[in-house]
This record gives structure tokens, C-alpha cells and sequence, in this order.
């Protein structure tokens, strides 16, 4: 009676599961890594990025706001950053309501999954301001007295 050798047929059946076993292993590794060390500090930057856009454009705000005249018009353009983080965003001034019922002013810089939300100091109860715009181009504040 002839014995058979299965000793090259354990030791391939070991690698395969082996290898099977990793490469699932790196590609959930490669999932995981992507989300925690790409994603999670890309949005933080950009989260930090935008509030400092928020405060530049609720600072120029305030500043032509006080010297603007009693009647007329005053306008000044300013710069933005083209992207943050590779990607294009967009700031909306808008105007919401507190919990008492008292509308505020405030500047949302958003690129659609990361928000930031800047309340305009000084003028925010005081002065109507709406607009919105990127970061492409010029930008530009325009102040009229008579509301338009």
C-alpha cells in the first residue's frame, strides 16, 4: 500500500490562507488609514482656515462700516485664498435668529462638507448685510447709506 505525501499540499494550503488573510487586512488597513490620517487632519485645516477667512471678512466688515459716511457709498475689495486644501469654498453672509427670538448676523465659509460659522462683530444687530462669494477673483464689500 502506497502512502501518500501531504506535506506539500499543508504547506500550500498554509500560504494561500495566509496570504488570503493579509491582503484582506491591508485593504481594510488602506481604508482606515485613508479616513483617519488624510481625511481627519484635512478637515481640521480646513475647519481652522475657515474660521480665520471668517474673521478676516467679519474684520473688514466692521472697519469699512465705521468709516463709512452718513450719506453716500464706500467700496473695498480684498483678497481671499484661491483654495484651502485643494478645494474651492465659498462665503455666504446671512442673517438667523437666537434662541430669544433676536436676529444676528453671521459669515458661513463652507465647501459643502466643512462648515464654519463667524458671527459679524459689531454690526451683526445693527446693520442688514447679505452677499456671498468664493475665493476666486476679487471680492468686494460695497456700503450704501441709503440701504441699496
Amino acid at each position: 500500500m502506497r502512502r501518500l505525501n501531504e506535506d506539500g499540499i499543508s504547506t500550500m494550503t498554509e500560504y494561500l490562507s495566509i496570504t488570503a488573510i493579509v491582503i484582506v487586512m491591508f485593504i481594510i488597513m488602506t481604508l482606515v488609514v485613508n479616513a483617519a490620517l488624510v481625511e481627519g487632519p484635512s478637515n481640521t485645516l480646513k475647519y481652522h482656515a475657515y474660521v480665520d477667512i471668517g474673521n478676516g471678512v467679519s474684520t473688514r466688515m466692521v472697519e469699512m462700516y465705521a468709516i463709512a459716511p452718513q450719506n453716500g457709498e464706500i467700496r473695498t475689495i480684498f483678497d481671499l485664498p484661491d483654495d484651502v486644501a485643494n478645494q474651492d469654498y465659498y462665503v455666504e453672509v446671512d442673517a438667523d435668529t437666537d434662541e430669544d427670538g433676536k436676529r444676528f448676523q453671521l459669515i458661513r465659509v463652507t465647501d459643502g462638507t466643512t462648515m464654519s460659522e463667524i458671527a459679524i462683530a459689531g454690526i451683526g444687530r445693527t446693520r442688514g448685510v447679505t452677499g456671498r462669494t468664493s475665493g476666486a477673483g476679487q471680492n468686494v464689500i460695497y456700503y450704501n447709506s441709503e440701504g441699496v
